[in-house]
């Protein structure tokens, strides 16, 4: 890394966002080429992160040992976001094909769920997984809209919804259907509380920009506790939080930090618009950035709070 790079760096709002950056470290931006990425994951026991080109209908392979980027998969069906599931596979949403896919040790894919009560889906979006091996994933329009990252398609579902997949079971329920367009998901450290982020101002004027909270209590029940954070400038997409519960998310101007009481302590600044952000590195104390046509990494005081 040779200096800083023009539009990056740190603002601190809040003298707790100093106790999360490292005085000296500095933003890297470790490829660049993309027209529009998503989904990093980390992949601990390799050390490589996986993140997707949607509109280039590619996943993408940072080795975090060479430095080297290339291609993991392509065609993709226009992949949005990745997780690791609690045995370490790689859960892929797919915008093109509308479906949610787990890939196998052996390279092999499995469709985990592409229908709800006999409706494909509108175009998964992104994904998480709890610790009871559920995966609790978004089902935004985006992928439909338009030819630019799935195919033009018309709504079967009847709205844009979260669900969650059991893939112990088969089974798929819907958890919250009061959304326009849901988008980025995570669990609290403790997996107390889910955050899901609405997007829809994106078509809609005057639409969400914001990122709502749920309490989560026996057999998975949700309780809505309103809306955690508005974002200012552009829109919240894809997130993650570190083992405090702090929520670090994307926004137009870089990556904005929350303390879990839901203040705006921080940013990091990017001269692109984010997308996404997950932890990785052998301690979960880099967070990887997907920005619009650029992977970038920071290093942190902070480690995420799993892998994914």
């Amino acid at each position: 890394m040779s200096g800083e790079i023009e539009g990056t760096g740190f603002e601190i709002l809040d003298p707790r966002f100093g106790d999360c950056i490292v005085g000296h470290a500095r933003v890297e931006r470790l490829w660049t080429g993309g027209r529009w990425l998503e989904g990093p994951a980390w992949f601990a026991a390799g050390r490589y992160l996986v993140f997707s080109d949607i509109p280039e209908n590619r996943m993408m392979r940072f080795d975090e040992t060479s430095g080297v980027v290339s291609t993991f998969r392509q065609p993709s069906n226009n992949c949005n976001g990745n997780t690791v599931d609690n045995l370490g596979r790689l859960v892929t949403c797919e915008h093109l094909a509308r479906r949610v896919t787990r890939t196998e040790f052996d390279g092999s894919v499995t469709v985990l769920a592409d229908r709800f009560e006999g409706k494909r889906f509108n175009s998964p979006n992104d994904a998480v997984v709890k610790s009871d091996g559920t995966i609790w994933f978004t089902d935004p329009s985006y992928g439909i809209l338009s030819d630019y990252e799935g195919e033009r398609a018309d709504e079967e579902i009847g709205g844009c919804h979260v669900y969650r997949h059991d893939p112990a079971t088969g089974t798929t329920v819907k958890v919250l259907d009061d959304f326009a367009m849901p988008n980025g998901i995570a669990f609290s450290p403790d997996e107390s509380l889910l955050y899901v982020a609405d997007t829809g101002a994106s078509h809609q004027e005057d639409g969400p920009r914001h990122i709502r909270k749920f309490a989560v209590g026996p057999n998975n029940a949700l309780t809505d506790l309103g809306v955690f954070a508005t974002c200012a400038t552009g829109l919240f997409d894809g997130f993650r939080l570190d083992r405090a519960g702090r929520l670090w998310t994307s926004a137009g101007d870089g990556v904005h930090c929350y303390d879990p009481d839901g203040t705006l302590i921080g940013k990091i600044r990017l001269p692109e618009i984010v997308s996404n952000v997950t932890f990785g590195g052998p301690k979960r104390n880099r967070l990887f950035i997907t920005a619009t046509t650029s992977l970038y990494a920071v290093y942190l005081t902070v480690n995420g709070a799993k892998l994914g």
